[in-house]
């Protein structure tokens, strides 16, 4: 863990799932240096970004909404990523729809603890990894779990969703 980012008391909505479900996790938080860039917050957190996803909400062109969970210094393939869900097309949220839809703002958008569960994609790259880094709901709040842990609070499938 690097200097800049710390073990935080602060309990998000996140952390109080992952709690209710009895899911070890470890939180950080980062909010004093303002960061919002994901590779920037993988050093600060001192992990690899291969480690380290953001969580992008996307809407298919049936109008169905679908999240996909990538590393951070990866960008979402929206061809690979339709396909993966079935759809013909997806596009990205227009940012002013995210908090009505999801209850996150940018940069605190987490696959857990949406208003609405909707079809969650993690990058297949996420196996790899002992555990994953992600938002815990607020901007400059992270969480790490096992997928195997995730899985536990959200279903999800994985794919190769990215270019």
């Amino acid at each position: 863990m690097a200097d800049k980012a710390k073990p935080e008391n602060e309990k998000t909505n996140v952390m109080r799932i992952l709690d209710s479900k009895k899911i070890k996790y470890n939180s950080y938080c980062y909010v004093e240096t303002g960061e919002t860039n994901g590779e920037k917050v993988a050093a600060i957190l001192g992990q690899n970004p291969d480690c380290v996803f953001k969580t992008l909400v996307t809407v298919g062109k049936t109008g169905t909404n679908y999240v996909f969970v990538i590393p951070v210094n990866q960008e979402l393939d929206l061809k690979k990523a339709a396909k993966s869900v079935g759809e013909k097309s997806i596009q990205m949220l227009a940012a002013k729809e995210l908090l009505p839809l999801t209850g996150y703002i940018h940069g605190g958008c987490s696959p857990i603890g949406m208003k609405k569960f909707f079809k969650t994609t993690l990058h297949e790259t996420a196996r790899e990894c002992d555990s994953i880094y992600f938002s815990a709901g607020k901007v400059g709040y992270q969480v790490n779990v096992t997928c195997d842990d995730l899985a536990r609070v959200i279903k999800f499938q994985f794919a190769d969703v990215i270019v």
